[in-house]
């Protein structure tokens, strides 16, 4: 409970700093040095502003226990739910902007209400010498002094929350293994943020002055027509300061908020798995910077992706020729049919992450012959009926190989292709007999490039078949043994 107590009175330090700044000194200031009343009636004013502050407290300590309760639940439970840990993360990034709910409801609601009935009644019994329209511009300072206090509030307390954040989030690795975040959502957008924050600091002194301004012509003995006057001149001046300011934070929120954006963009492209993107370097602040380290990284990325993309490549074919190398009469055979496949997947325009993963399923496609006894598989003579069903159990054993390596979400693409590439078109094929459309794309292109590479290589019992009988025999088989279209696919790219 340490970090919750360092968080309460991180946030109490700030509100007390706040509203010293917003309600005592400025309030205070304004009262002290534009209105002629007596020293009693400075009191009596004080002891109103005071009154009020104790209300205002009171009504905003009641919201603030609502607020934190999320947090504080969850530190005090021994083994609080991943849920839990997750509200309580939320709720801390809300803080900043439940500040200003909290300063701009029960905060000036509870000084207002309080201030302007005391002070009415103030003026009512005589116990104040002022006139009873300066009930109105107080309430148009309250709202100037409380829009201040919360502009101090939200910024003081996104600093507040950042251990507590860190806390949290320590807690819910540590406790479940999560790392818990926002996951992109936004809370308070920076355009609002920027607009809101820079509108403020640009009209606020224009508003406090005018209204200074006006209590001291108002208390002064000057004329009703110098203080018309006065009200034209300010009023011209408001509306530039407003103008101004509100067309000051638009472009600086749209200066911030463009990059950001931009960045997000291409990240997204980035996460889509586009290494070749990079973000312009547009802009001549830090942004800059920003972007510099951000293109640095996916560069780094794509460099390290193409690292990874020739080790698996070399991996793959490392691994067939491996296999490959127990019969050199079969050498490079994998190798081959790898090579004729690409040229059907090619001819049928595959796009080119199938045709990655028919390249890696095809240089697989026999790793189940590694379950298969030397006795058998190296046999020269005609193969018995049992060590023939031996051989036919190669592509469940492929699969399940594929299956023990990780992560095995890279070996899923590739476990259909190896497990029925011995499947036949008409359904004759095995291990699972699968019949025409329903054998998995892969397995049908293999199946030919398998059966050409078999025809036409030497073995010990055989010379290999002209490339022309392959061809003429694949024809043959077309619709029966093999899928037509990628027979045709073969035979057109082979001729060219």
């Amino acid at each position: 409970m340490q970090i919750y107590r360092k968080f309460l009175r991180d946030l109490l330090r700030n509100y007390i700093m706040g509203s010293g700044i917003a309600v005592l000194v400025v309030g205070g200031v304004i009262i002290s040095t534009t209105l002629s009343i007596s020293n009693t009636e400075l009191f009596r004013l004080f002891f109103i502003l005071v009154s009020s502050l104790c209300v205002m407290m009171l009504a905003e300590f009641m919201m603030f226990r609502r607020h934190i309760r999320p947090i504080r639940d969850m530190l005090r439970e021994t083994q609080p739910a991943l849920a839990t840990i997750r509200a309580a993360y939320l709720q801390t990034h809300r803080f900043p902007a439940l500040s200003v709910m909290r300063i701009m409801g029960p905060h000036f609601l509870g000084l207002s209400i309080p201030a302007v009935a005391m002070a009415s009644i103030g003026i009512a019994r005589g116990w104040l010498s002022l006139p009873a329209y300066y009930i109105g511009l107080a309430g148009v300072g309250a709202i100037l002094i409380a829009s201040m206090h919360a502009l101090l509030e939200f910024f003081t307390t996104v600093q507040a929350i950042q251990p507590m954040l860190i806390h949290i989030r320590e807690l819910g690795k540590r406790m479940y293994g999560e790392d818990v975040s926002l996951d992109g959502r936004v809370i308070v957008s920076i355009q609002r943020k920027f607009q809101l924050s820079a509108f403020l600091i640009g009209t606020m002194p224009l508003f406090l002055f005018s209204l200074a301004t006006q209590i001291r012509l108002s208390s002064s003995e000057a004329s009703s027509s110098l203080t018309v006057d006065y009200w034209k001149w300010a009023a011209i001046i408001l509306l530039l300061g407003v103008g101004f300011s509100s067309l000051g934070a638009r472009m600086l929120a749209r200066d911030i908020q463009q990059p950001i954006e931009d960045l997000h963009r291409v990240m997204k492209e980035v996460q889509s798995g586009d290494l070749k993107v990079r973000a312009s370097d547009l802009y001549s602040d830090e942004f800059s910077r920003l972007i510099a380290g951000f293109n640095h990284m996916v560069k780094g990325l794509d460099a390290r992706e193409k690292m990874n993309n020739q080790l698996l490549q070399s991996y793959y074919t490392t691994l067939a020729a491996a296999l490959d190398a127990r019969d050199a009469y079969t050498a490079g055979h994998s190798t081959r049919v790898a090579k004729y496949s690409l040229m059907i997947g090619r001819a049928v325009n595959l796009n080119e992450q199938e045709l990655d993963w028919l390249n890696k399923t095809a240089l697989l496609h026999d790793i189940g012959k590694i379950g298969v006894r030397d006795a058998v598989l190296l046999k020269d003579g005609r193969l018995t009926d049992e060590e023939f069903e031996q051989i036919k159990r190669h592509p469940d054993l492929g699969e399940s190989i594929l299956k023990q390596i990780e992560p095995a979400e890279a070996m899923a693409p590739l476990l259909p292709g190896v497990r029925s590439h011995h499947e036949r078109y008409d359904g004759a094929g095995y291990p699972d007999g699968l019949k025409g459309q329903d054998i998995p794309l892969n397995g049908r292109i293999i199946a030919v490039a398998d059966a050409f590479d078999a025809m036409t290589s030497d073995r010990p019992y055989r010379k290999g078949m002209p490339v022309e009988k392959a061809i003429a025999i694949l024809a043959e088989g077309k619709g029966t043994q093999w899928d037509p279209r990628f027979v045709q696919g073969f035979i057109d790219a082979f001729k060219i």
